[in-house]
């Protein structure tokens, strides 16, 4: 069900020289798309994994001499959980210029190994995609439109994950143990934290206050860790691709919020399991931040699959006057209102509309949302 645009544009580059890089969370289909993919690499294959221990140790600060001899013949090099091995990126950046006959692809389930380690030694040497959960469009090309809306609730409370959607009747099981299992074993591993039951209580949180501003002051006093530490972790949070931030606008008024944030999770289901609260759609107190938060995520993953950039943001006036979602993409700017309730009264303030002139404004409900995300 991956995506198809992800998948041609992957195939596209596979016979250039640049490494291709896959960017998600842990279990949601990057090794997949490669087995589906692997038909149309250059043969011989050599695949190799970032959870081996051997693979580390052979892969940190090799030689372009000992890499030829580990790789033998082939043609076509793949590396899962790349994030795991030190200066992975100085390893990609050898094949790349000394081995030009191999072709690297390499997948990450944490940005932050590979930022670190990727982005500077491989500027201009790669391709980059980020996957997700699966998304809405995906589902509804899978099954139809009609099925999908009648689905909402059930995907409000259990997310897009692939276990998820393709194991009804287990879902809290499976959710439960995925964010047990996976949620932060890069973040412990890497970072090396002492005191994760901490993290884990950040994040439960930060799952209580999905589409509100937050404060690291008062999540640290939660959480029981310092600002910077509170800072630090949402950070790797995010850069584990389980949750995002996004940024207040603020330009033309002097009550605006400056540096304000959000955070969203980008499955709804991740955001229940943490907090033990899987009751139904119809019954939760929560449900505006549930849609709220779908509506959001989902956007993303549309954005990043259809490979549109612009900005994002909310806006907010010390006031109380807010826009929920905006985004600016060449030079115009639509700003969004989400309401679960199609029948709920949305305003978008004169205060805004004053300032920020051409504005389009629009009210996402479940009736159309098919329209903000296909």
């Amino acid at each position: 069900m991956i995506l198809r645009a992800i998948s041609d544009s992957v195939e596209k580059h596979l016979k250039d020289n640049k490494a291709i890089i896959l960017l998600g969370p842990r279990q949601v289909g990057k090794s997949t798309l490669l087995n589906q993919l692997s038909s149309k690499f250059a043969q011989p294959v050599t695949w190799w994994n970032g959870d081996d221990a051997d693979i580390r140790t052979l892969l940190t600060n090799t030689t372009a001499t000992s890499l030829r001899a580990l790789l033998g013949k082939a043609k076509t090099l793949i590396i899962d959980e790349a994030q795991r091995v030190d200066n992975i990126g100085l390893s990609i950046k050898l094949i790349i210029d000394q081995l030009k006959d191999v072709k690297v692809l390499a997948t990450g389930s944490s940005a932050f190994e590979l930022a670190n380690h990727i982005n500077e030694p491989l500027t201009g040497r790669k391709w980059e995609y980020n996957l997700f959960p699966f998304s809405f469009g995906e589902m509804v090309a899978e099954h139809g439109l009609l099925t999908e809306k009648r689905l909402l609730n059930h995907r409000l409370v259990y997310g897009y994950y692939p276990e998820i959607v393709t194991n009804p009747g287990e879902e809290e099981i499976r959710l439960k143990q995925l964010s047990d299992s996976y949620l932060y074993k890069d973040i412990l591993t890497w970072e090396k934290i002492q005191k994760p039951d901490k993290m884990e209580r950040l994040v439960q949180a930060l799952a209580f206050q999905v589409g509100n501003e937050i404060s690291y002051n008062e999540l640290g006093q939660i959480a029981g860790l310092d600002n910077q530490t509170t800072e630090k972790y949402i950070d790797l949070l995010e850069k584990a691709f389980i949750i995002f931030r996004l940024g207040s606008l603020s330009r033309n008024l002097r009550n605006e919020l400056k540096k304000s944030r959000k955070i969203y999770f980008y499955d709804n289901g991740i955001r229940n399991a943490v907090i033990n609260q899987f009751s139904p759609a119809a019954l939760r107190q929560d449900i505006g931040a549930l849609w709220e938060n779908f509506v959001i995520s989902e956007r993303v993953k549309f954005l990043a699959y259809q490979q549109i950039n612009c900005n994002q943001y909310f806006w907010r006036t010390h006031a109380q006057q807010e826009i929920d979602y905006i985004e600016e993409r060449n030079g115009l700017m639509s700003a969004y209102e989400i309401k679960w309730n199609p029948k709920s009264n949305a305003k978008f303030p004169k205060t805004f509309l004053n300032a920020y002139l051409d504005v389009e404004t629009k009210v996402i409900t479940p009736e159309n949302i098919s329209d903000f995300l296909l």
